[in-house]
C-alpha cells in the first residue's frame, strides 16, 4: 500500500508517540486512538495509581454500535466528550474494537493496529489492580450478576480490593437526582477504576455527566464485560473473533435483545465506516 503524506504522518507520529500518547485519527466521524494493548493497559495502570490533579481517564471501545448513536448523523453525534481540550474533566482514550473499525485504520494508515476489546483488557487491568493495591468497582449488571461476579473474582483475583457493586435502573440513569446521587455514593467508597457496564450509550454519556463526581481515576465502558466475568455471557471463540465473526456469537446468544443492533443499526454505520476520507495529519493533544 502506497501512503499520502498525510497518512505517513499518521504512522511515523504513531510510532514516535508510543511512549507518550497514541496518535488519534477519525473512523466514521469519532475518534479512534492508535496504540497497542501494552500501552493502553499501560496508561490505565498509571492513572489509576497517581493520585495528582491530572483529570480521569475514560475509555471507550469504538465499534459499529459506537458509530451508530456518535457517529456522523447519529442522534448523539458530540454529545460526549466534547468539553476535551478546553478544561475537561475526563480524558478520553477512544479504542478499536469491532473488525469493521481495525479493517479501516489498517486501510487508511497503512500499519495494522490490534482490535481492544474491553473483555480482553479486563484482565490484565484486574491483574495490575490486585498488584497495586487499586480498589475498583462496578456499575451495570444485575444484582444476581453481581453475586457471581462476587465469587468468580473471589476465584481468578482473590487480592483484587472490590469497593462496590451497583446496579441502576434504567429510570435510575435517567434521573439526574438519581444519578447524582449514585456518583457521590461511589465516591465515598473510594472507587479508583469503575468499570461502567450500562451499555451503549448510556454509559458513555453517564460517565460525561457524572463521573467526575464520583471521584474515580479511570472509567472503563465496558458493556457486558461485568457478563463475562461472571460467567453469565460465554465468549466467542477466538477463531470466530479472528475472523470478526463476534458480531454472529452474541445475535445468535440473545437474538431479541441484540437482532436490532447487529441488523438493523449495524449497516448503516458499517457504510460510514467505509466511507472515511483518507485521514489528516492530526493536531498534537
Amino acid at each position: 500500500m502506497t501512503l499520502s503524506n498525510a497518512q505517513a504522518h499518521v504512522v511515523e507520529r504513531a510510532v514516535a508517540a508510543r511512549g507518550d500518547r497514541p496518535a488519534r485519527i477519525t473512523v466514521g466521524a469519532v475518534p479512534v486512538d492508535l496504540c497497542s494493548e501494552p500501552i493502553a493497559v499501560t496508561a490505565i495502570r498509571e492513572r489509576s495509581t497517581t493520585d495528582d490533579a491530572t483529570p480521569p481517564l475514560a475509555v471507550v471501545s469504538v465499534n459499529l454500535d459506537h458509530l451508530h448513536y456518535f457517529g456522523s448523523g447519529g442522534y448523539l453525534h458530540g454529545a460526549f466528550g466534547i468539553r476535551e481540550g478546553r478544561s475537561a474533566p475526563l480524558h478520553w482514550l477512544h479504542l478499536i474494537d469491532g473488525a469493521p473499525i481495525a479493517t479501516r485504520t489498517e486501510q487508511l494508515t497503512g500499519t495494522r493496529w490490534p482490535r481492544l476489546a474491553g473483555s480482553d483488557l479486563i484482565g490484565p487491568i484486574l491483574r495490575n489492580a490486585a498488584a497495586d493495591g487499586v480498589s475498583v468497582g462496578f456499575v451495570g449488571g444485575a444484582p444476581e450478576t453481581h453475586l457471581l461476579l462476587r465469587q468468580a473474582l473471589a476465584v481468578s483475583h482473590p487480592h483484587l480490593r472490590i469497593a462496590g457493586l451497583w446496579a441502576p435502573s434504567r429510570a435510575d440513569l435517567l434521573d439526574a437526582d438519581t444519578s447524582h446521587a449514585l456518583a457521590q455514593e461511589i465516591a465515598a467508597a473510594d472507587v479508583d477504576i469503575l468499570v461502567v457496564c450500562l451499555g451503549k450509550p448510556r454509559q458513555e454519556l453517564w460517565i460525561d455527566r457524572y463521573g467526575a463526581l464520583s471521584g474515580a481515576k479511570v472509567f472503563l465502558a465496558f458493556g457486558a464485560v461485568v457478563d463475562f466475568l461472571a460467567h453469565r455471557v460465554r465468549r466467542c471463540p477466538d477463531w470466530m473473533a479472528r475472523h470478526g465473526l463476534e458480531w454472529a456469537w452474541r445475535l445468535a446468544l440473545e437474538p431479541r435483545r441484540l437482532a436490532r443492533r447487529y441488523l438493523v443499526n449495524g449497516p448503516g454505520a458499517y457504510l460510514a465506516v467505509r466511507r472515511t476520507p483518507p485521514v489528516e495529519p492530526p493536531a498534537d493533544r
